[in-house]
């Protein structure tokens, strides 16, 4: 039973620490798609967020400067991403699932160039808070002792999401964009504006899920790093019905996946076989998970659409 129990912490406190990058990059998202922009480009603002993460705590010294770096890192690619969907309408699938190829390819010869090597760079220094302080609260104390301070930080950035995105008029003002940008613009809102701060918030968040992963989770960056994170946090976003609350519990869901995947792999089953199980997960929330989650009525849309 004791074994039993002890297996049951390692896989939970794993399964919070996989969320952590989800949760932020989903939440990114559910601000771009309420503006009107399906963040498929997720992917890339993770990679460029771990990236320029690393470059910022390489060169400065301090953790926390790298994690500013990474949110505006993300923030930059996402600039990027929302230039060619709201400025010349390019299709979003096709912008977002380029960006992500060059955001793989660009981080790759960056990190050659700077670094002299193309698969991973120097260990850097790491967030050394965390959460030592809840080891003594009772039954979820364990659990919670070893992770992040990034896991606070990323609970009241849910709650201020779910107050912003329901409770406040630019929230309101967002969602009416995202649903019908038209209507928006008769009513003299600025459509366009409305979505470049959707986009970037999005890419500020998920940039910071990226650099978690690189200054948080393994203290470097290595090439291909986020591994489908992005479009995995496309998925969670989709089946929390774009709500911050709901966002939290798929990503425990899909973080569970994860725990277990490395968990399994420490027992001698083949780590090839493990590593499909976040994916096989992902195959069936898409095939059965989201037949009935409407997406805001906007995505794609623009306030000169007729």
């Amino acid at each position: 039973m004791s074994f039993l129990q002890d297996n049951m912490v390692y896989i939970l406190v794993a399964t919070i620490s996989m969320s952590i990058p989800l949760i932020l990059a989903s939440l990114g998202g559910i601000f771009s798609a309420r503006s009107g922009i399906m963040a498929l480009g997720l992917e890339s603002m993770m990679m460029t967020g771990a990236f320029t993460a690393v470059v910022g705590t390489y060169f400065s010294g301090n953790a926390y400067v790298g994690l500013l770096a990474g949110m505006g890192g993300g923030a930059l690619i996402s600039y990027l991403y929302g230039i060619l969907c709201i400025r010349y309408k390019v299709n979003q699938v096709i912008a977002g699932v380029g960006l992500n190829l060059l955001a793989l390819s660009a981080t790759t010869l960056l990190t050659e160039l700077i670094w002299g090597n193309r698969g991973s760079s120097p260990q850097v220094a790491s967030i050394q808070l965390n959460l030592s302080f809840l080891s003594k609260v009772p039954v979820i104390g364990k659990i919670l002792e070893g992770q992040s301070i990034l896991l606070l930080i990323t609970g009241v950035f849910v709650c201020v999401a779910w107050f912003v995105l329901f409770k406040t008029v630019y929230g309101l003002r967002l969602r009416i964009v995202g649903e019908n940008p038209k209507a928006a613009s008769t009513m003299g809102l600025k459509v366009k504006a409305i979505k470049y701060q959707g986009v970037i918030i999005c890419g500020m968040l998920a940039g910071l899920g990226g650099a978690y992963l690189s200054i948080d989770h393994i203290d470097l960056f290595q090439r291909n790093m986020t591994a489908g994170r992005g479009y995995i946090a496309v998925v969670i976003m989709i089946l929390g019905r774009y709500h911050p609350f709901y966002v939290v519990v798929a990503a425990l869901i899909f973080g569970f996946s994860d725990a277990i995947q490395i968990y399994l792999q420490g027992q001698g089953i083949p780590s090839q076989l493990m590593q499909t199980i976040p994916y096989v997960v992902t195959l069936f929330v898409l095939a059965f998970g989201v037949k009935h989650i409407r997406p805001p009525a906007g995505i794609g849309m623009h306030e000169d659409d007729h």
